[in-house]
């Protein structure tokens, strides 16, 4: 339990001085946002301050403070080259006239290391969610809700995936104070890894969760699209061009024909005389064959035939074989023509069934993904220097590496500090809240010791890794696929070149 300041005492109560709300709290009791407590007078932080141990490669232990046999020890008695303090449980900032919670300085091969760690008060923040699905949650900008309320929007379809947008400033602080506190809600519990459901206006009805497959209308998803349908017949073609004569991929976006398309032709695949519905757009890929829905290939069919206008009876002959195929390899169906060039369902022959199985040995699990997305404003980089603009610079210039719970932040280009980060890489409950209502998240500033002290940093306030270390109350092994915050070699790129050493 991390021990805080504590503002002012009245009535036997402690006023916390953490966000805005100021809450007093009695003795044994926390606070609204249940992060702080009244622990005999003293404010402390409940949720654990969290650092994280860097595993060897291939995800095995740490060398122990006494080795054993076959291991080798340096010396280094508290591992500082391979401890990183994160944000999570630091404690906050607020109201931001103050330095950091832990600015923490450690030598890492050599150079001296500075990381300056804060839990952020966010009411600029929000998730996008990707949703591996080929299936229709709702049209784009449609309203997405939790309990009822307004949380976020349905935004632009990426490759076999539905995205959304869900939080921001003005659902959480714009509308309504019922609106306002199941944002936040639904936001906390999505960076925490648990599930939430939401409910699409005019769409569909489905579970999130982070690293989980996402369940639509009760169904759970289990396989990602191989492709659109043009891309299946230029993955497929020479596999189907010996067996069938004619393949049509069922896609809401675009369906392929296999005789028409360029893969075909090049592997000689005669005309049929197909003739499909929707608009034709290059040879072989056709666009709005039907409407958006939970049926084949994310379309609103459930009869594959449907899409099929007939067969010209110049090209057509009896006893054409037709296979119809999603992408995702889900539903399938085969034909052949009869007298009258009319398509009769038939048992799939085996030679087709292993390219079917091929489709969907090709897709990956389905799952969805939480992406957390805030912008570091003013107040929060007054804990770190005195000049907030050089901190913006400074990690612009690449001078000063951005991490959130020791997980790698994408920072965006432009003005500002506007990140984003994959919650699943993050500890476990990186998350909390104010009841103001805004999300708490981790964030963290590394740089080179004299370059925090170049930007205007609290020296003052800067302690060691050692006394860190025995604040700390939980310890993680690092991811061995994630980039280690500290690693000097982050810090040689400047501008598009390398930085002199110093």
């Amino acid at each position: 339990m991390v021990r805080q300041a504590v503002a002012s005492a009245v009535g036997g109560k402690i006023r916390c001085d953490a966000c805005p709300v100021l809450c007093y709290i009695a003795d044994g009791k926390s606070g609204a946002c249940d992060r702080y407590a009244n622990d005999g007078g003293e404010l402390i932080r409940v949720d654990p301050f969290t650092v994280v141990d860097q595993a060897k490669a291939g995800g095995g232990r740490l060398v122990p403070f006494l080795p054993t046999e076959g291991e080798t020890w340096d010396g280094d008695i508290v591992q500082a080259k391979r401890t990183f303090v994160t944000a999570v449980g630091a404690g906050t900032t607020y109201p931001d006239y103050k330095p950091a919670p832990f600015i923490v300085s450690q030598a890492v091969d050599g150079v001296d290391m500075v990381t300056v760690v804060t839990e952020a008060i966010f009411s600029y923040c929000g998730v996008k969610v990707k949703i591996d699905t080929d299936r229709h949650l709702g049209e784009e900008c449609a309203v997405v809700r939790v309990d009822g309320e307004t949380v976020g929007h349905v935004t632009t379809g990426e490759y076999g995936s539905q995205m959304l947008a869900v939080g921001g400033v003005t659902h959480l602080t714009g509308g309504s104070k019922k609106e306002g506190r199941v944002t936040c809600d639904a936001l906390l519990k999505l960076c925490n890894g648990e599930p939430v459901a939401m409910a699409v206006d005019g769409g569909a009805e489905l579970t999130v969760q982070a690293g989980q497959a996402p369940i639509i209308n009760g169904t759970r998803e289990e396989r990602m699209r191989v492709g659109c349908g043009s891309a299946a017949i230029g993955m497929f073609a020479k596999q189907w061009a010996p067996h069938v004569d004619e393949v049509v991929v069922v896609d809401d976006h675009i369906t392929g024909v296999l005789s028409e398309h360029q893969a075909g032709r090049l592997l000689d695949v005669k005309p049929t005389g197909l003739r499909i519905r929707g608009r034709k757009s290059t040879p072989g890929r056709y666009f709005q064959v039907a409407r958006p829905g939970t049926g084949w290939g994310g379309t609103d069919i459930t009869d594959p035939l449907t899409i099929v206008e007939g067969f010209d009876p110049k090209v057509a002959k009896p006893g054409l074989s037709l296979l119809m195929v999603s992408t995702t390899g889900e539903q399938y169906a085969y034909y052949e023509l009869d007298e009258a060039l009319r398509p009769v369902p038939r048992d799939l022959p085996a030679s087709l069934q292993v390219s079917v199985d091929r489709i969907a040995e090709n897709c990956e699990p389905a799952l969805a993904s939480v992406v957390f997305m805030a912008g570091a404003g003013g107040s929060l980089r007054a804990g770190v220097t005195e000049n907030p603009v050089r901190l913006t610079r400074s990690v612009r210039e690449a001078i000063t590496y951005v991490s959130c719970g020791g997980a790698p932040a994408y920072v965006w280009p432009g003005g500002g500090i506007t990140v984003m980060v994959d919650v699943t890489q993050m500890p476990s409950r990186s998350f909390g809240y104010v009841p103001t209502p805004a999300i708490v998240a981790p964030i963290e500033f590394t740089m080179r010791l004299d370059d925090y002290g170049a930007l205007g940093g609290h020296i003052d306030a800067v302690t060691t890794l050692d006394a860190a270390l025995l604040k700390a109350e939980r310890r993680l092994d690092s991811r061995p696929d994630l980039p280690w915050p500290t690693d000097d070699r982050l810090y040689r790129w400047s501008r598009g070149r390398e930085r002199e050493p110093r």
